[in-house]
């Protein structure tokens, strides 16, 4: 009979804590509770993006210019002038044909391309030249803005421009991010405004005809 009385009580006593456990649940008010201005966009990264998250920055060079451009050409090539991935794209900063014929290298052979350091330095301001230019009107009014949880910067638009094209980067803007772009590695324009934002790009001048004189 004991043993049945202090099953009883040990069962009372449980279910006791148990229900005071569920109306103190109740009870909890959330209405002051809110999410306002909290950040909640989230974009997962593919593989690519997070494969190699340690950002090339020399502490010589800093956010200048040249650390911007020594930035962009590690995360191309680990600033290889000599080589040539499997799409084609060659030398330090990955130069297609079309860009190059674009900023008036022509007529050269991808050797001599690629065993020239100082040509592929000037492709590499003309081309940025020439983006400066074209995306002049965005960079006035996007830079300072916030677009798909990153900050809106001139050297992140360049960066992107160089991936992507101009014209990717000026859909990808004027759409508030919407329209997007991701490289044959699945590299995407968000990424590289992120990656390389915040330098000090001052140094480039836009230039509509910006051309390399060999």
């Amino acid at each position: 009979m004991i043993k049945r009385i202090t099953g009883l009580s040990v069962t009372l006593i449980i279910g006791g804590v148990l229900l005071l456990g569920f109306k103190t649940k109740e009870s909890v008010d959330f209405s002051s509770y809110s999410t306002a201005g909290l950040d909640l966009y989230y974009v997962a990264p593919n593989f690519n993006e997070i494969e190699d998250e340690g950002v090339f920055i020399s502490p010589e060079l800093g956010k200048s210019y040249t650390g911007f451009k020594e930035a962009v050409a590690f995360k191309e090539s680990r600033g290889d002038y000599g080589v040539v991935n499997q799409f084609g794209y060659m030398g330090k900063y990955q130069f297609g044909r079309g860009t190059l014929e674009l900023i008036g290298i022509k007529d050269i052979s991808r050797n001599d391309f690629l065993n020239n350091p100082q040509l592929q330095e000037k492709a590499f301001y003309a081309y940025s030249s020439r983006n400066k230019w074209v995306l002049r009107r965005d960079m006035k009014w996007f830079i300072g803005r916030r677009m798909n949880g990153v900050e809106v910067t001139e050297s992140g638009i360049l960066a992107a421009a160089h991936l992507a094209g101009p014209n990717a980067v000026k859909r990808y803007l004027r759409s508030g991010g919407v329209s997007g772009f991701a490289d044959a590695f699945g590299t995407t324009i968000r990424y590289y405004m992120k990656r390389f934002g915040g330098y000090d790009t001052s140094f480039v001048e836009a230039d509509r005809r910006a051309k390399v004189s060999l």
